[in-house]
């Protein structure tokens, strides 16, 4: 047998006699007569597996019996020191072949306590800057591919033989290709912007992100006037949507659902453009209605609803439309936050279209109020529980609101004063009623040069933030409501729960041990809705 450390070596009965063939002595007896036997150079488990073998043993016969102990144990730990170092450059090399584990390892041999935390799952000290690797998992537990798995995944996994570990190691969620979880994908082109997720479940009700886009197009553009697209919006849309596609044709998507919002649904020459869109970008695309909207958008916020909240409005302020859903929970609680929704409704107006009514730039007061009582005259005709119904006691304790748009998102960091906007500091944040209107007290008080120069408002949003902070305040002004939650999700999130909610990706396999401490949510940073 060869060891894997040190190659093939002669066995002990052959030393033996090879030392007495040239007169050399055993070693002096002991005070009771016997003799002590020299250790051999050659490791336990590779004397154990060379019985009868001719030839030398570890050091020459001919060597010096009285040379001191202290010397020949620095000799073999220098020749151990080298072959281990020969064994790491090897290693370095070729970092996916498999070694056979030595026979003591087979057995159960202890090793030595003093170098056990240096020591890699062959027993072998690692290299500088090696990590522990991990056993390669092919597939889950019904014995199906993950998908995402690359061909060289693959490849390493055929190679695998009863008996042998990889070597090659990596960190978690890391392969050679792609995420060992399967992969969804979530595409939103609304009236203002086109976003993509593309995530995978860990945690039941949560995944992480793997990969996100997010860009301003304003497709809804002059829709209000003309009620057509415009051909520079469209080319706008169809240049992110490109992206897009690159991104999802990189990976292996197990599932996908591409959407289009208020912007396609409403334009006379919507169908035409999501024609172009799949000739042009391969990506179909499918409009979805209001109340599907409305849905989605309760969908992707539900992990923010607390358990001791009896009911919610919840609101997405968008570019052409902004949708509107009393959520009533009550004792039971489904696991889907959207079977709560008592009533909903679908405003034809948003930031784009209602800046473009009443100018965006340049806001006064008198401006700011006109807005706010046109969005107000289209919730009079809503028909919804008041809002003493729905808040828990006379505190109002289990009632808040909700708000998910690039409006309550931009508050929330002018409120925080951020440098730069950061999404893990605004989802999930909670502002008291006073602080929001703070905060639109402030962004009035500004010119357009003042919010094109702030960071988490910027020049692309400086002459809509106003027109949606109208919409807000028409809301609040129906719903009174002491705190409101802010929510940097939308849509996206809302579609890639239902796909794997509908899929049972939470059901079939427990994360894994390192997921427990992910931002199952997911943390596209920058990506601001």
């Amino acid at each position: 047998m060869k060891d894997p450390d040190h190659g093939e070596k002669p066995s002990e009965s052959g030393a033996s006699a090879a030392g007495r063939s040239d007169g050399s002595k055993l070693g002096p007896r002991n005070g009771k007569g016997k003799r002590k036997r020299r250790k051999s150079s050659a490791s336990p488990s590779a004397i154990a597996s060379q019985s009868g073998a001719a030839g030398t043993a570890g050091r020459p016969a001919g060597d010096n019996e009285a040379e001191p102990a202290r010397k020949r144990k620095r000799r073999r730990r220098s020749k151990s020191a080298k072959q281990q170092a020969a064994v790491a450059s090897a290693r370095q090399d070729d970092r996916e072949q498999f070694v056979e584990p030595s026979l003591g390892e087979r057995k159960g041999h202890k090793r030595s306590k003093k170098a056990r935390h240096r020591r890699g799952l062959q027993g072998r000290p690692l290299t500088s800057g090696e990590r522990q690797p991990t056993q390669q998992r092919a597939g889950d537990g019904n014995g199906s591919t993950r998908s995402g798995s690359s061909a060289s995944n693959a490849q390493a996994g055929a190679q695998h033989r009863p008996g042998q570990r990889a070597e090659q190691p990596r960190a978690p969620y890391v392969a050679a290709g792609e995420p060992p979880a399967p992969l969804y994908a979530a595409l939103d082109l609304g009236t203002n912007n086109c976003r993509l997720l593309i995530a995978q479940p860990t945690r039941p009700g949560q995944f992480r992100v793997v990969d996100a886009f997010s860009r301003i197009v304003r497709l809804g553009e002059g829709l209000g006037a003309s009620g057509r697209l415009s051909d520079e919006a469209m080319e706008r849309a169809v240049e992110a949507l490109k992206i897009c596609a690159s991104k999802l044709g990189a990976r292996t998507i197990r599932r996908s659902r591409l959407i289009a919002t208020e912007a396609a649904r409403a334009a006379e020459n919507g169908e035409t453009f999501l024609e172009r869109v799949a000739r042009e970008t391969g990506l179909d695309l499918e409009i979805i209605n209001r109340e599907t909207e409305a849905r989605l958008a309760v969908s992707g916020c539900s992990s923010l609803v607390d358990r001791e909240t009896r009911s919610v409005v919840l609101f997405d302020i968008g570019g052409g439309s902004s949708e509107i859903a009393v959520i009533r929970i009550g004792d039971s609680r489904s696991n889907r936050l959207a079977n709560h929704i008592t009533h909903w409704t679908s405003l034809p107006v948003g930031v784009v279209t209602l800046s473009e009514r009443h100018g965006g730039q340049h806001v006064t007061p008198a401006s700011f109020e006109a807005m706010v009582q046109e969005v107000e005259g289209m919730l009079a005709r809503f028909d919804s529980p008041p809002v003493e119904a729905l808040a828990n006691g006379a505190s109002g304790s289990g009632f808040h609101l909700i708000g998910t748009s690039g409006t309550v998102t931009t508050l929330a960091g002018v409120h925080l004063d951020l440098p730069r906007y950061d999404r893990r500091r605004v989802d999930g944040l909670w502002l008291t009623d006073d602080e929001v209107s703070a905060m639109q007290a402030r962004l009035l008080s500004w010119d357009f040069n003042a919010r094109a120069a702030n960071p988490c408002i910027g020049p692309d949003r400086a002459d809509l933030v106003l027109a949606g902070c109208a919409i807000l305040e028409a809301i609040r002004r129906r719903w009174p409501s002491t705190r409101m939650r802010v929510a940097d999700r939308g849509l996206r999130e809302g579609l890639l729960t239902d796909m794997m909610a509908d899929d049972g990706a939470w059901r079939r396999s427990r994360p894994r041990r390192h997921q427990r401490g992910s931002n199952a949510s997911g943390s596209h940073e920058g990506n601001k809705p």
